[in-house]
């Protein structure tokens, strides 16, 4: 699947980063063209991969290249009063090799969570192409103004794209990590997901031919009808005998080349079964989703038909779903099977709740604290003040 993929705000542009670092490392080629929108000038300095002139300052004449301070009103302000300049930037895409728009952006800040559903409705107007969005999540312990971001920012953005694919920090940052090193490990775990995703079915000159093909048109359907999407991952290391062939360590065997049908169908259907009941990047029940897709990737003697079938069947068991896909993306370069689950249309989802109810407490502290600030300003300056003239 070819992508444009646009970074809004520091988390959103790390993340793409991370994506053209992806492609150059396993030669996948999904983003098709990348561009970073930001409103502090550092982090756009910051980043390594996205060309200069794809990194588009905005709002230079209001907080003049110092970022929005976690202020995601301004975030969109200054989004819709800069929509000309971004747009100069999407022009230089080629739109015609893309499938779709990939907006990125950090729900908890004030550029990416304010600046994002403004650019999505802006490109949903102009462009025919599927325009979807990632929304990072910020971990709990993180401060009710982020929460309260990216409470607002969420509603938005779902209304606004045709599905908003979601990743929580809450869920997967460690107890003890750094900052930056948590982020840096969050953003591979992020693109590891969504690069297998979005890379299956690529297939290159003289590149195995999957079975059963998965391609741009399959992701694309099962992200139709809009909502919120969530993807789950599990993968097995194969190893490569000291004559080349693949011991199967992943059937049980590792004295012979020869794969087990029965044993690989087996591994194959607990993988998919792995994925869709471990860590999902947005947890939730998988009861209820509307829709998957379940992908396969691997060296092509491991991937087995039979096990996607079973597989994609037990999903459609556990999701009660008609519409569940599945298929294999064969890939030489990688001592690893992985599979892939794309959940679309989840509803069942407990950290939205718990989320949109923190941000109406925080809201409501925020509208007291106010106040009971201007009361006492008011009591202040009002001490004594018969006695005392105003200057005008």
């Amino acid at each position: 699947m070819k992508l444009a993929m646009i970074g809004f705000g520091q988390a959103g542009g790390k993340i793409v980063d991370r994506f053209l670092q992806y492609d150059e490392e396993t030669g996948s080629n999904i983003v098709r063209a990348a561009v970073a929108v930001n409103s502090a000038k550092a982090d756009l300095m910051g980043l390594e991969r996205i060309p200069e002139d794809q990194r588009i300052l905005i709002g230079q004449s209001r907080v003049k290249g110092h970022g929005v301070g976690a202020d995601n009103e301004l975030g969109a302000e200054i989004a819709e009063e800069d929509i000309d300049e971004i747009q100069s930037a999407i022009d230089s895409i080629p739109v015609h090799e893309v499938d779709a728009f990939l907006i990125v952006a950090g729900l908890g800040g004030g550029t990416g969570s304010g600046g994002a559903p403004v650019i999505a409705k802006h490109l949903k107007r102009i462009y025919t192409e599927p325009v979807y969005g990632l929304g990072v999540l910020p971990g709990s312990d993180e401060g009710g103004i982020y929460t309260l971001n990216a409470a607002r920012s969420f509603q938005t953005f779902v209304r606004e794209v045709d599905n908003l694919l979601v990743f929580d920090n809450d869920a997967w940052r460690k107890t003890g990590e750094s900052v930056q090193g948590g982020y840096a490990e969050i953003n591979s775990e992020i693109v590891r997901r969504f690069g297998v995703l979005f890379g299956a079915g690529e297939v290159g000159e003289g590149d195995e031919v999957a079975e059963s093909v998965v391609d741009s048109s399959e992701i694309i359907n099962t992200l139709s009808g809009g909502g919120v999407s969530t993807i789950g991952f599990a993968e097995e290391e194969v190893e490569v005998s000291s004559s080349g062939g693949l011991l199967s360590r992943f059937t049980g065997d590792d004295s012979t080349d020869d794969l087990d049908t029965a044993n690989t169908t087996n591994r194959i259907t607990s993988l998919v079964r792995k994925a869709a009941l471990g860590r999902l990047t947005l947890p939730c029940e998988i009861d209820g989703a509307e829709r998957a897709l379940v992908v396969l990737a691997g060296p092509p003697n491991y991937l087995n038909r039979k096990g996607i079938e079973r597989g994609r069947k037990w999903l459609e068991e556990q999701t009660g779903s008609m519409e569940v896909r599945g298929g294999d993306y064969p890939t030489k370069a990688t001592g690893r099977v992985s599979s892939v689950v794309l959940l679309s249309g989840v509803t069942n989802v407990p950290r939205i709740k718990e989320l949109q109810q923190v941000a109406i407490e925080a809201q409501d502290n925020i509208d007291n604290i106010q106040q009971e600030s201007d009361d006492n300003l008011e009591e202040l300056v009002n001490d004594d003040s018969d006695e005392l003239e105003s200057l005008f």
